[in-house]
């Protein structure tokens, strides 16, 4: 009985009151909804091209890190040339050395003969003309002997000076060479720093992160047409790739950090699928030709830095990127082990190693079973 009072009474009451309630809640809502509508805008509007920004940072890491391998080269070179100097600096103390003994034997010898150096005094003590004879001939021998000691000892004085003089200018070329290292190293970890943060926003915002994997999608679409593209013009016949599955040599030193397929993306905490393979490797590493082809691609490609890409014939291609330095360009012809390039830290992995892929008509193929296994 009671629960049908309750019932008649709510029934019973002006439905005005029930009505603004409900008016009230929905307006509620919906500003809730046109505020979050707000904020996604403004964080659409934040996130200009993730992949354009890390690729900016990309670009100048990748002239910093040539600057750097310069530089040091440089600094090697100075280091070698301050080395030679030092040893022929050595050996021409020695000499002198050497030099200066015998003077001082001879000086003391002549004392003690009595002679005091004087040619006049040796040659009217001979008691004969067979004496005088002698003692002129020797005097003349020694005499032209000595001349050559003495000037040979001046030569030696001014050569050490002269050699000592361009070793402070080496010193201080050194000195120079070694402080532009340092700033650039310094300038290198700064690069770094700055492609870290901008990863490390990717791996915090869900969004960005979305739209990252979105462009380097975007980017092995382009890049597979580029090799449809190349296979329509290119008549590059090369054979015997089929047969190399498991034998396939190594693009670098190294080993796969990142496998081919579906996994989580270390960096981005996200399932993706890779249809290639990352190798990690030392930044002055070697990239090099798997096998004998065509460069039908051979420049900066955006998501993975400087990138080659060689035709191996029948449908089959290879895919090199991350490089530091590309030593090829598009219509060489390569040979097995051909060094393309050097390996870098410009791909959007922010790691030392190379980017690999091969592809059999445009689709990609798990590299881990073509390259040759290592021992353990």
């Amino acid at each position: 009985m009671f629960f049908a009072v309750v019932l008649i009474l709510a029934l019973a009451c002006p439905s005005i009151s029930l009505g603004a309630s409900t008016e009230l809640e929905y307006k509620k809502i919906q500003e809730k909804i046109d505020e979050e509508k707000r904020k996604l805008s403004a964080a659409q509007e934040r996130e200009a091209s993730v992949l354009n920004e890390l690729d900016e940072v990309n670009k100048r890491l990748n002239i910093a890190e040539t600057d750097l391998r310069k530089y040091r080269s440089n600094l090697r070179q100075t280091e070698v040339t301050i080395t030679s100097i030092a040893i022929e600096m050595e050996k021409i103390k020695r000499s002198l050395e050497r030099q200066k003994n015998w003077i001082r034997r001879k000086l003391r010898s002549m004392n003690r003969l009595g002679y005091g150096g004087d040619v006049l005094t040796q040659v009217l003590s001979a008691e004969d003309m067979a004496q005088l004879m002698r003692t002129w001939k020797y005097l003349e021998h020694a005499t032209l002997y000595e001349h050559k000691i003495l000037k040979t000892y001046r030569e030696n004085l001014q050569k050490l000076d002269a050699e000592q003089k361009k070793l402070e200018g080496l010193r201080l070329e050194f000195e120079t060479r070694q402080n532009k290292v340092k700033s650039k190293e310094a300038e290198l970890a700064e690069k770094k720093k700055e492609k870290e943060t901008i990863l490390q926003s990717v791996r915090t915002e869900k969004t960005t992160r979305q739209k990252m994997i979105s462009e380097l999608k975007e980017a092995s679409r382009r890049m597979l047409e580029i090799i449809k593209e190349s296979t329509k013009t290119d008549d590059y016949e090369g054979k015997g790739f089929a047969q190399l599955k498991g034998k396939l040599l190594w693009p670098a030193d190294g080993k796969i950090a990142i496998p081919y397929g579906s996994h989580k993306d270390p960096q981005f905490d996200t399932p993706v699928f890779r249809n290639g393979i990352h190798i990690q490797t030392d930044s002055s590493g070697d990239a090099r030709a798997v096998y004998e082809g065509k460069v039908i691609f051979a420049e900066w490609f955006k998501g993975f830095g400087q990138l080659v890409i060689i035709n191996h014939g029948s449908g089959y291609h290879t895919l090199y990127g991350n490089l530091a330095e590309i030593f090829s360009k598009v219509g060489d012809i390569i040979k097995e082990k051909q060094m393309i390039g050097k390996v870098g830290t410009s791909g959007v992995l922010n790691a030392q190693g190379i980017y690999f892929e091969i592809r059999y008509k445009g689709k990609p193929l798990d590299p881990a079973q073509w390259l040759k296994k290592k021992k353990r």
